[in-house]
């Protein structure tokens, strides 16, 4: 039997027992080079209530991604190996909708101008608080839960109001 190489920050009941919970934990991957803000990032969402994965570059991240459903990607961007935008990259290639908070101290400016879509949905600029932190993770959730419920904003034409409803 191999050991899994993705750390578990939680420790969950079996399949069984999850399905029978009605609103199981939302799955996140945090992935950060830095020991000290990986584990200060992964406890926070463990105490939060989430489940919670890490991974220590994007090599590791992406074969977690390979293996495991996530909710969220947390990542840094300069690590050895692959770095954030280039996980994000791969993210993109395969059609793997996912959102994605990119957590770094320089922006990745040049590729996101040349390449738009490898915008993640949120980024904090270290440092940042715990509690931006956590406001990150939880706005960005929901977000992707609205869109996976079908509850986007309606496109603006729809909200307009119609030629018959206009009072002259």
């Amino acid at each position: 039997m191999t050991e899994n190489p993705f750390k578990t920050g939680s420790v969950l009941a079996d399949a069984s027992s999850q399905q029978c919970q009605p609103n199981p934990p939302r799955r996140i991957l945090v992935v950060e080079d830095e020991p000290l803000i990986r584990r200060l990032n992964s406890e926070m969402l463990i105490d939060s209530g989430y489940h919670v994965d890490v991974a220590e570059d994007g090599v590791i991240a992406w074969d977690a991604l390979l293996l495991n459903d996530y909710d969220l990607v947390v990542t840094d961007n300069s690590m050895p190996n692959l770095s954030g935008v280039q996980l994000i990259e791969r993210l993109h290639t395969a059609r793997m909708a996912m959102p994605v908070i990119m957590a770094t101290a320089t922006l990745p400016q040049e590729e996101f101008t040349r390449c738009p879509w490898l915008q993640p949905d949120a980024i904090l600029l270290k440092p940042y608080s715990l509690a931006e932190f956590l406001g990150a993770v939880k706005d960005v959730l929901n977000a992707s839960a609205d869109v996976r419920e079908g509850i986007a904003p309606l496109p603006i034409w729809q909200t307009l109001p119609s030629a018959m409803t206009l009072r002259l």
